[in-house]
């Protein structure tokens, strides 16, 4: 009979201080206080899409990309997000066509990507194909050109020398003012024309940490109020407050950064030759899953990724992070509490950088090659095992400790549904020889990659892993 441990925050603390590996809890049986909102059931194994509409296709408009629309079904994503749809700020533009987070107008679409009217056919299409589509929206400031700048300077924030500015060096935008109560009811508004004109789904909010927390919470309510069933909101931020009584999920961060320090320590990042991390190794990730369970409110999600579109332009791609543990990482992504993302191109094993300001030439998505396979696979195993729903409806994890600090093993039931999950993310083939319990396989359980009957393996190559389910 196998023990089912639960690692509690402070057996967390333990365990990143002496480095030793420990069981570890579901994040969905948190200590916090849960959250007001009600997850919506279809969000409970979804899978989230990031469209760089931009760079997706060869002319970077709807039409092309709703083209796309059948291809992305079979793979099976469940969430469109399109950065951000609006028209880009001319005035302090950085490169030819500027960022995306420059917005001009928020109840116009970039003429680049196509009109409203199209917008709306390509919202509706995503729904045929059974797909929700939020839009990234950027509440924090605003292009320098946009109408607001000299309709409403009331609604920007000063700096000591009373001018508007760009937070960071973000030169190309003014911050805006959410101490005025007329900004905010702007921003609320702008919002709504988007759920009631084109029946989006929700939003994917830019910093959403730099915008008080208080405006989420009084706009949360007014942007139900629209949208039958509700909104679902992403919050860029890893700030367990946002997700009290605002946002249905939050970023990943810590995990992403503590993913790239695995790697690094085992000599696979490779994107800044002089790049430090810190030394860490799989075990780590108990600590941090302690950590949020008492941090973030119950039944709220957590978005694991290996890359998106600041990562992949910014900080390398998933390759020059993780090198030859990559794969590993994406089955952790999928299999650790939260929600999965997919960035453009990730489902074709794209190893470069998009141009940010520029237009950039697309993934070539056909013919499908082993990628598209490996993440097909990965989207059938979170939509069809119940031990893999997000928040307090996920199994619990259970952790098989072994000798090897780089070894993480780890299971998740729910109900007749279990999940076992082995990985290597050191640099060495290690024996899988366990301190305490080992896992169990059931009945009938397969390899879900092979597809062939469960056999527990003896030891692991550096990047190797191993998924056993139950059918």
């Amino acid at each position: 009979m196998r023990k089912i441990f639960i690692l509690s925050a402070v057996a967390g603390l333990i365990a990143s201080l002496f480095g030793c590996g420990s069981p570890a809890k579901k994040a969905g049986t948190q200590q916090a206080d849960p959250t007001t909102l009600t997850q919506p059931e279809w969000s409970r194994n979804a899978v989230i899409y990031e469209v760089n509409w931009r760079q997706m296709t060869d002319s970077g408009n709807l039409q092309q990309l709703e083209q796309q629309l059948p291809r992305l079904k079979d793979l099976g994503v469940d969430i469109l997000w399109l950065m951000p749809i609006h028209p880009i700020s001319e005035a302090n533009r950085k490169g030819t066509l500027g960022s995306y987070y420059a917005v001009k107008d928020y109840t116009a679409v970039n003429p680049e990507l196509g009109t409203l009217d199209q917008f709306k056919q390509f919202v509706a299409k995503a729904h045929e194909n059974g797909m929700k589509v939020i839009i990234d929206w950027v509440p924090n400031h605003t292009g320098c050109d946009n109408p607001w700048v000299t309709e409403h300077p009331e609604y920007y924030a000063l700096n000591d020398s009373g001018k508007m500015y760009g937070p960071y060096d973000w030169t190309d935008v003014y911050k805006l003012d959410y101490s005025n109560a007329e900004t905010r009811k702007a921003m609320t508004e702008a919002m709504k024309f988007w759920l009631t004109e084109a029946d989006i789904d929700g939003f994917r909010c830019d910093v959403a940490g730099e915008v008080p927390t208080d405006y989420w919470d009084e706009a949360r309510p007014q942007l139900d109020s629209v949208k039958t069933g509700g909104v679902f909101m992403l919050a860029e931020a890893s700030k367990p407050e946002l997700q009290k009584n605002a946002f249905n999920m939050g970023y990943n961060w810590p995990m992403k950064d503590l993913f790239s320090a695995i790697a690094a320590t085992a000599g696979q990042y490779t994107f800044k030759p002089d790049a430090t991390f810190p030394v860490r190794h799989a075990v780590a990730i108990d600590s941090l899953l302690a950590e949020q369970a008492a941090e973030y409110p119950g039944d709220s999600y957590l978005m694991n990724m290996i890359t998106n579109h600041d990562l992949n332009s910014w900080e390398g791609t998933e390759f020059e992070r993780l090198g030859n543990l990559t794969d590993a990482f994406a089955v952790l992504s999928y299999t650790l509490p939260g929600m999965p993302l997919i960035y453009t191109g990730q489902e074709t094993g794209m190893n470069r950088a998009f141009e940010f300001f520029e237009k950039d030439s697309a993934p070539q998505f056909e013919p499908r090659n082993r990628y598209f396979t490996f993440y097909r696979k990965l989207n059938d195993l979170k939509h069809t095992h119940a031990a893999l729903k997000a928040g307090n409806a996920g199994g619990e994890i259970v952790r098989y400790p072994t000798e090897s600090d780089n070894l993480y093993v780890f299971s998740r039931s729910a109900g007749e549904s279990e999940v076992i999950v082995m990985v290597n993310l050191g640099d060495t083939t290690d024996e899988l020889k366990y301190k305490d319990n080992s896992p169990e396989l059931a009945d009938g359980m397969i390899d879900w990659f092979s597809g062939e009957a469960a056999v527990l393996p003896t030891e692991l190559t550096p990047g190797e892993y191993k998924v056993f389910t139950t059918r």
